[in-house]
C-alpha cells in the first residue's frame, strides 16, 4: 500500500472545500505563475477572484464579511499553494492583518475593513521590519506623532510582504519614544491617494519571485485618531505578540505541505528517469533517501496536525507554535535539498518545480522569527 499523509483534522466538508481550492488554484493561479515571477507580483485581479470564491479570511466571522470557518479552512488554502510552490499570493499575511483587526480593532475598524479584506478589494500588509532592525521590533524608529485630531507618520519599512499591491497597511510605529516597547502602537493606513505614502522597490529576492516584497516610505503621512488599532496607544507590542502563534503555525503548515509536494514530484521523477539501464528509483540510495523523507513527513504530520487542532481549540501556546515553525522550516530545507539532489542537474533548472521549491524554502527559516529567535522563545519556557 502506498504511503499516504492523512490529516487528522480534516472531515468531509473540508475535503470538499479542498476540491474547490484545488480547482481555483489550477484554473486561476498556476497558469499565471511564470509571468507573475517575471513581474514580481500576482496582480490585484487574482485577489478579487479569490475573494469572490470565498477563499480569503475564511476564519473571520460572517458579520464582518468572513466565511465563519476556522484555521483549518485557512490551512487548506495555504497547503495547496505550498504543495505547488505558489508563493506570490501571500494570503497568510493578508489573513494575519485581518486577525489583528478582528482581535484588537474597534467595532468600527472591523466593520470598515474586514469585509473589504475578505472580498479581496483590499490587500493587507504589515509594516514592521526596518532597515537595520531585523527581528528587533523594539528598536523601530518609525514615529507616529500626535497632530491635532490624528497622527503624522514618518519612517521607512522594508521586507514588507504584499507591499506593492497593499491597499491596507498596518504600520508599527513609536507613539512615545520614551517608553520602549510600551511606546509602540499600530496605525492603519489606507494607501490609495494617501499623501506622503510611497512604495519603493519590489525587492529582488533569491526566491519568492512572484511575491511583491517591497520597501515602504512614510513622509508626513496623516491619519485620523480612529486609525489607531484598537483606539489605544502603547499596546502595539502586545498586539503583535498576541498573534505570533497564528503566524508561526502558518509557516509550520506550509512547510509540511511543501515537503509533501517536493516528495511527490521527486517520486514521480525518479520513477521515470533512467540511468545505467534502470530507473533512478531502483537504486538503493534513492529508496533510502525517499524512505527518510516519507518518515520525516509522517512524523511531522502527527505534530503539526496536533498543533492545528490545538490552535482551533484555543490552547496552542507560544512555545509550541515556535517549535512548529522551527521544526517545519528546518525540515523543509533538509527535505527539499535532498529532493534536488535526486533530480541531479535538472533539479538546478528553474523550469523544474523542485528548483523553485528550493529557493522559495530558504526564507522560511528567517521570516516570522528566525530559527535562532524560535530557539530563544522555546528555551524561555523550559
Amino acid at each position: 500500500m502506498p504511503i499516504t499523509f492523512h490529516r487528522s483534522w480534516t472531515d468531509p466538508d473540508l475535503d470538499q472545500y479542498r476540491d474547490t481550492v484545488v480547482r481555483f488554484i489550477e484554473e486561476h493561479m498556476l497558469p499565471d505563475d511564470d509571468e507573475a515571477r517575471k513581474r514580481g507580483h500576482v496582480g490585484h485581479d487574482i485577489w478579487r477572484k479569490a475573494g469572490a470564491t470565498g477563499l480569503l479570511c475564511t476564519d473571520i466571522a460572517p458579520e464582518f464579511g468572513g466565511a465563519g470557518g476556522d484555521f483549518r479552512h485557512e490551512a487548506v488554502f495555504y497547503e495547496e499553494m505550498a504543495r505547488r510552490s505558489l508563493t506570490g499570493m501571500n494570503a497568510s499575511v493578508h489573513s494575519i492583518v485581518a486577525h489583528y483587526l478582528f482581535n484588537h480593532g474597534t467595532d468600527d475598524q472591523k466593520r470598515r475593513y474586514l469585509p473589504r479584506l475578505a472580498s479581496g478589494e483590499l490587500v493587507g500588509a504589515i509594516a514592521m521590519t526596518e532597515p537595520g532592525t531585523g527581528s528587533d521590533l523594539q528598536g523601530i524608529r518609525t514615529r507616529a506623532d500626535r497632530s491635532g485630531e490624528g497622527y503624522v507618520i514618518n519612517g521607512a519599512k522594508t521586507f514588507v510582504s504584499n507591499g506593492f499591491l497593499a491597499g491596507l497597511v498596518l504600520v508599527v510605529a513609536k507613539t512615545d519614544t520614551s517608553q520602549g516597547a510600551r511606546g509602540t502602537s499600530i496605525l492603519i493606513v489606507e494607501t490609495q491617494d494617501c499623501a506622503g505614502y510611497r512604495v519603493g522597490r519590489v525587492l529582488d529576492k533569491m526566491g519568492l519571485k512572484a511575491q511583491d516584497t517591497s520597501e515602504l516610505f512614510f513622509d508626513d503621512v496623516k491619519v485620523s485618531a480612529d486609525q489607531l488599532l484598537g483606539g489605544k496607544e502603547g499596546v502595539g507590542f502586545f498586539q503583535l505578540m498576541g498573534d505570533l502563534p497564528y503566524e508561526r503555525m502558518v509557516i509550520g503548515v506550509t512547510a509540511l505541505a511543501a515537503m509533501e509536494g517536493a516528495y511527490q514530484v521527486t517520486l514521480d521523477y525518479v520513477r521515470e528517469r533512467k540511468a545505467f539501464g534502470q530507473t533512478i528509483a531502483d537504486f538503493q540510495n534513492t529508496k533510502f533517501r525517499l524512505a527518510e523523507i516519507a518518515t520525516e513527513i509522517k512524523v511531522g504530520r502527527a505534530f503539526i496536525d496536533r498543533c492545528v487542532e490545538d490552535l482551533v481549540a484555543g490552547r496552542l501556546d507560544t512555545a509550541t507554535a515556535s517549535m512548529a515553525k522551527l521544526w517545519g522550516s528546518e525540515a523543509q530545507g533538509r527535505v527539499v535539498d535532498t529532493c534536488v539532489q535526486l533530480f541531479g542537474g535538472y533539479g538546478y533548472m528553474n523550469e523544474y518545480l523542485i528548483s523553485r521549491m528550493y529557493t522559495d524554502a530558504r526564507v522560511q527559516r528567517i521570516y516570522g522569527g528566525t530559527s535562532e529567535i524560535m530557539k530563544e522563545v522555546i528555551s524561555r519556557a523550559l
